[in-house]
Order: C-alpha cells, then sequence, then structure tokens
C-alpha cells in the first residue's frame, strides 16, 4: 500500500487537517510522535479523524505490500517551528528528516515554501539522492516555490505581491489563523531576554516603532479549525498599538494541487 508522507511546519496544520478530512482514499494516517503535535492532534480529534500515533523508530511494519488496493497511508510529521529563526539549521533539519523518512515513504510532500531561500533545491537534491522516493514542495500554477506560508495560503507568487504592494506604505504583519497563535513561539517571546517575555514585548514594540511596523492583516483562509482568530488577532494589534487589515483570499488551491500532483505520481488511483 502506498504512502504518501507530508513533512509541515506547525504553522500549515489547518491545512493538512483539511486534507486529510476531504479525501476518502485515505485508509489509514500516522502521525510520527514528538513535541509538536499536541495541538495537529487536538484539531484531528475534533473533527473525529482515525488516526495513530507512532515513534518514528515503530513504524516500519506498517508499510507492508497490499495488492489491488486503491487505498492508501498518509504519514504526517511534524517540524518545530522556532527553525525559522535560523535558515540554515531550519534547512539542515528538513534535509534530515526528509532522509529520515524516504525509507518509509512512496512519496514525500514538504508543507514549506522557501524560507529565506534554503529550501529551493530541495527536490533536486533528493532526485539524485533518493530516486525511488520523490520530494516535493509547495508550488503555484506557474511551478515556482512559493515564499512561505502566507505566499501558499493566498494562492502563490503573484497574489502574494499583491499583497504586499498594497500594504508597502508600512510595516504589516500577515497572519493566518495558525500564524495568529504561533508568533510568540516564532519569534521566541517567552525565552528571550533571560525569561522576562513582558521585558521582551516592550522592546519588540520599540523595535517596531524604529523600523516602521504598523499593521497586523488577517489572513482569512475559509479554515475554522483554530479557534478564536479574532481574539488573537486583536491581542497582538493591542500589545503593539497595531492597525487591523483583513483579507479574504486565503484558500487551499496549492495545498490541494500539489498534493493531488504527488497521489498521482505515487500511482494511487483518486
Amino acid at each position: 500500500m502506498p504512502t504518501m508522507t507530508i513533512v509541515s511546519c506547525k504553522i500549515m496544520q489547518d491545512e493538512m487537517v483539511w486534507i486529510l478530512e476531504n479525501d476518502p482514499a485515505i485508509k489509514e494516517i500516522i502521525v510520527v510522535d514528538n513535541e509538536n503535535i499536541g495541538e495537529f492532534v487536538e484539531k484531528l480529534d475534533k473533527t473525529n479523524i482515525n488516526y495513530t500515533t507512532l515513534p518514528l523508530g515503530n513504524i516500519s511494519p506498517i508499510f507492508e505490500a497490499e495488492n489491488g488496493s486503491d487505498k492508501y497511508t498518509v504519514l504526517i510529521y511534524l517540524m518545530e517551528l522556532g527553525l525559522h529563526r535560523n535558515p540554515k539549521e531550519l534547512k539542515m533539519k528538513v534535509y534530515e528528516t526528509v532522509e529520515d523518512l524516504t525509507p518509509y515513504s512512496s512519496g514525500i510532500l514538504l508543507f514549506y515554501g522557501l524560507c529565506g531561500n534554503v529550501l529551493g533545491n530541495i527536490e533536486k537534491d533528493f532526485a539524485v539522492n533518493a530516486p525511488l522516493c520523490p520530494v516535493h514542495i509547495l508550488k503555484d500554477n506557474k511551478d515556482r516555490i512559493v515564499d512561505d506560508c502566507i505566499g501558499a495560503t493566498v494562492g502563490g507568487v503573484d497574489n502574494y505581491l499583491k499583497i504586499l504592494k498594497s500594504v508597502s506604505d508600512a510595516g504589516t504583519y500577515l497572519f493566518t489563523p495558525m500564524y495568529s497563535k504561533g508568533w510568540r513561539e516564532l519569534l521566541d517571546i517567552n525565552s528571550r531576554l533571560h525569561g522576562d517575555p513582558d521585558k521582551a514585548l516592550k522592546m519588540m514594540k520599540k523595535t517596531h516603532e524604529m523600523i516602521g511596523y504598523k499593521r497586523v492583516a488577517k489572513i482569512n483562509t475559509g479554515l475554522t479549525y483554530t479557534e478564536n482568530f479574532d481574539d488573537a488577532i486583536n491581542e497582538f494589534a493591542e500589545i503593539f498599538d497595531f492597525e487591523i487589515l483583513e483579507f479574504n483570499n486565503g484558500n487551499q488551491m496549492i495545498f490541494e494541487e500539489c498534493y493531488k500532483k504527488l497521489k498521482t505520481e505515487i500511482k494511487v488511483q483518486i
């Protein structure tokens, strides 16, 4: 039975839940057990999606041949959000994880973008190093790797550039639902300045004033797996005295198309 593996940043977990909820060809879902899965599996539970959590070392017996099946297994591996603070470390960890998962996978889809221009060659690198397991990264309809999670959510490079141009007069944070919940982790607020998050927030506010950040933009994705999106946006805006903007062009197009493409490549019947 083929195995589709998704390696994802925590910030894109809602899109993964949506994929899993809407694909009837999935026979089994396995979530690799690590410190990053807590919120994700809670969402699976709330959505009544059946899954198994297993340490990576216990997974190999699961993938046995099953002739004539039109079903397949999805293996999920969630990466630490804080890796984005160091692009070189992000690249190293993603490459190591893909290499570790290759023996268990018919194909691997990365829910990542360029992320500081460090993942642009990953498809080519693994085409050489692991030719029997295709590795793909999120791309738009012009076959361009998306810049980051926001670029993927708004449908690709062109739409992303339009949004960035529209807010170019002042520094603006772009928040998806998961970004609104994960910004403290991403910016390491809770451990900066010797564990004084309040002081870290004050310094961050001063930095915003110096470099001209004035707004936070809410990117509506149409997904409701992350609760209290409005409250999280309002809290962030209140902390930093930011104006709130709103964009309604978030969607799942890129995630769906890239997922379908890999399904076809590993010869899964849709």
